[in-house]
């Protein structure tokens, strides 16, 4: 040891008291041991209170006011739109019953580990995003920004559906509904039904046309829809009021918007099963195609329903479980959340197939008197002979399966001349082929199945409020992912940041309110998050598994639990979890390489979707949209690794946080290579080990059971050990 050493240390404890005091004993410099603090971050005018492991002193980090309130939050982060609109057109697509195999295999593998693996951390370190990454390993701080970045981008569009169907639900307060009859021109001579109605349906023309106002291509602007600019200035005024005091005023409204959805989809399951045909949307719904079982592509959109339904690396669920005592249940939570959301799906498939059967029951209906009076025609006028008709056959009042059974007939009798007479198979299955996902589904086939319930104004608001409060619930979620770590991290003002962030999110998303808005929302969908969103949730799991360590951090959620967790997670996060995540993020990459980027318009003239392909601009940002989303990860790395920001230049990387103030660490003492700080940055020096108390017990204190680096810590401090290398002081 150097001679001068003592001196130099008695230096570095007069230099840094003011920002080490809580943290470290400084009764005798020459004392061979660092004693045991705990480091508590609070903002500036808050009182410094030093909270014992399982005393009756709270913290004063905000907390859930029950569990209750934290789960329902967290069901309702995860339950949102997609579960209505999307899970069901995967069940239909990819084997019907047998997609749920798929489906409940890789939520035990990858959904269930991975959402525990979020939940442990955020409720282990007590921070948002970014400092839980940045805590566990500096270098891999950006994933924390990342997941904010792709927070903003979902939240800039996903609210605009909120916007959509606050106008809808808006409407739905008169009868008959707007979208029940195509309208009427009347001009100088006559009255006629408005062509593009007519080419469509009442619903479609609705949506493309009295709704979105929509333009032909995603290169003409059309201007604004202030109908649908005034809805998302009032979803973001929504948004801002329930979070404007984070979890305290949001956590009220979730008793609300998380359970109002089931009472509505309970309501819809009632109604919808004494409806006529609603029994054969949902046998067709579960009638099993094992075959389709096999093909790679069911479990890659499984895979990636799972993924995105749990709301995995958005930093919502870290942000959440971060509000909660350390020795919550967090297992338990995983594990009922996931199955929640699970059973969520499968009540609205139950719903959305009872009423599609009802409405493909009703189009059905329509097809077979339709091609009834055809058939009358042809034997009226001779074309056909009464002969082949079947005696018992009434066309006044034929049903499906006689007029099926004449089909047959006169498709053998009349084989060579049976194109020209214009007959149309009527078959509900044919119906329910139909492949209806996302606003579609919502905005069009669900819509034009309300206009024939009874009292179907009712419905319709119950509908769209259903909706507005799935909505709402995700984005809670995901403004918490980005305003908790900034606040955590930069101890701004709450109140002005969520202010601040809803105002610019609305100016921002006005291009999704112009008359072209609704082909950036698909821009968005596809690209802002899927791929980022993969590569942050691998970057996790490398983070907690193989940098932090798997078997540190078991030992860390013994602690936290008071049990020891199911050896399946320990080769799980490991093993099978990165495994699964990589063969995804290379079948995504493959799969959006094989499928020609672009958007399907609205063709106004023949009313009709025509697929186009995404302009030079478009494509640019596109892939602006994933770089920027992701671009945070390699940068952070970067200068933590090159050292590229000096701690006295008042970076971020230069503040390290004492109770309720930021204090910046003092550099370059003396010049000693013995320093504390000089020269290291945090990656470089000893990882602390919350699992392990490495930190000796000041004599005399009580016993707290805290990360070295304190409960909230983000940056590494390092305890003078007296078995350490001196060539770690």
């Amino acid at each position: 040891m150097p001679k001068n050493s003592k001196v130099v240390k008695r230096d570095l404890d007069d230099e840094v008291i003011e920002s080490v005091k809580d943290l470290l004993s400084n009764e005798d410099s020459s004392d061979d041991a660092f004693k045991k603090s705990e480091l508590m971050v609070h903002d500036q005018e808050e009182k410094d209170v030093d909270v014992e492991e399982g005393s009756d002193v709270e913290d004063e980090r905000p907390a859930w006011n029950s569990k209750l309130q934290y789960i329902l939050a967290q069901v309702g982060f995860s339950v949102g739109l997609g579960n209505v609109w999307r899970f069901p057109y995967l069940c239909q697509k990819n084997g019907g019953g047998a997609y749920l195999v798929p489906y409940l295999i890789l939520l035990m593998i990858v959904g269930i580990p991975l959402f525990f693996l979020e939940l442990s951390v955020g409720q282990r370190i007590r921070r948002g995003s970014i400092g839980v990454w940045n805590y566990i390993s500096p270098r891999l701080g950006g994933i924390g920004f990342a997941s904010c970045v792709v927070c903003f981008f979902v939240a800039l569009y996903y609210n605009v559906i909120i916007g959509w169907s606050l106008f809808y639900f808006s409407q739905s307060f008169q009868h008959p509904l707007p979208w029940d009859q195509c309208p009427l021109v009347k001009n100088a001579s006559h009255t006629f039904v408005e062509p593009e109605c007519e080419k469509s349906s009442a619903t479609t023309y609705y949506w493309y046309r009295e709704a979105l106002n929509i333009s032909s291509s995603l290169s003409e602007s059309g201007g604004l829809n202030w109908k649908m600019t005034i809805c998302l200035l009032a979803a973001w005024v929504m948004v801002c009021l329930a979070m404007i005091k984070g979890i305290q005023s949001s956590g009220k409204i979730m008793y609300f918007s998380s359970l109002f959805p089931y009472v509505v989809l309970l309501c819809f399951l009632i109604r919808g099963l004494l409806l006529n045909g609603s029994l054969d949307g949902i046998r067709h719904m579960f009638t099993p195609k094992l075959e389709i079982m096999l093909e790679p592509k069911v479990w890659r959109e499984a895979a990636t329903q799972v993924f995105f339904a749990l709301g995995l690396g958005f930093g919502g669920v870290i942000a959440f479980s971060s509000y909660n005592k350390r020795d919550n249940n967090c297992h338990f939570d995983a594990v009922l959340v996931s199955f929640i959301n699970f059973f969520t799906s499968v009540l609205a498939t139950l719903v959305v197939f009872a009423v599609l059967g009802f409405k493909a029951n009703i189009i059905n209906e329509k097809c077979v008197i339709q091609n009834s009076e055809k058939i009358l025609k042809l034997l009226k006028s001779g074309n056909l002979s009464q002969d082949i008709i079947p005696h018992h056959i009434n066309f006044s009042s034929i049903t499906a399966e006689d007029y099926n059974l004449v089909y047959d007939i006169i498709q053998k009798v009349k084989e060579e001349e049976f194109d020209s007479l214009g007959l149309i198979s009527c078959q509900i299955e044919d119906e329910l082929n139909k492949a209806v996902q996302g606003t579609g589904l919502a905005f069009i086939a669900f819509t034009e199945a309300m206009t024939h319930f009874p009292a179907s104004p009712f419905w319709s608001v119950m509908f769209f409020l259903m909706l507005v409060n799935l909505g709402l619930g995700s984005m809670f979620g995901t403004i918490e992912g980005i305003i908790t770590p900034i606040v955590d991290t930069f101890k701004v003002r709450k109140e002005l940041l969520t202010v601040i962030c809803c105002s610019v999110a609305f100016f921002i998303g006005l291009i999704f309110v112009q008359r072209s808005g609704n082909y950036f929302v698909t821009m968005f969908d596809d690209y802002s998050a899927t791929l980022p969103l993969l590569i942050v949730v691998i970057l996790e799991n490398i983070a907690v598994t193989r940098i932090y360590g798997i078997e540190k951090f078991m030992e860390d959620l013994k602690d936290m639990l008071g049990f020891s967790p199911s050896q399946y997670y320990f080769y799980m996060w490991k093993y099978v979890s990165p495994l699964v995540l990589l063969c995804l993020l290379v079948a995504s990459i493959v799969q959006m390489g094989l499928s020609p980027p672009g958007y399907n318009a609205w063709i106004e003239d023949t009313a009709t979707e025509e697929f186009h392909s995404y302009p030079t601009w478009g494509m640019i940002v596109c892939i602006s949209l994933m770089v920027l989303a992701i671009l945070p990860v390699p940068i952070v790395f970067i200068v933590r690794r090159c050292n590229l920001i000096d701690d006295s230049s008042g970076s971020l990387a230069s503040v390290s946080y004492k109770r309720g103030r930021i204090i910046k660490e003092p550099v370059n003492l003396e010049g000693d290579d013995t320093s504390l700080i000089h020269g290291k940055s945090p990656s470089e020096v000893p990882s602390p080990n919350f699992g392990k108390n490495i930190y000796r017990k000041q004599t005399g204190s009580p016993t707290l059971d805290t990360a070295p680096n304190g409960r909230y810590g983000i940056g590494y401090l390092m305890a003078d050990m007296p078995d350490m290398p001196e060539s770690d002081l």
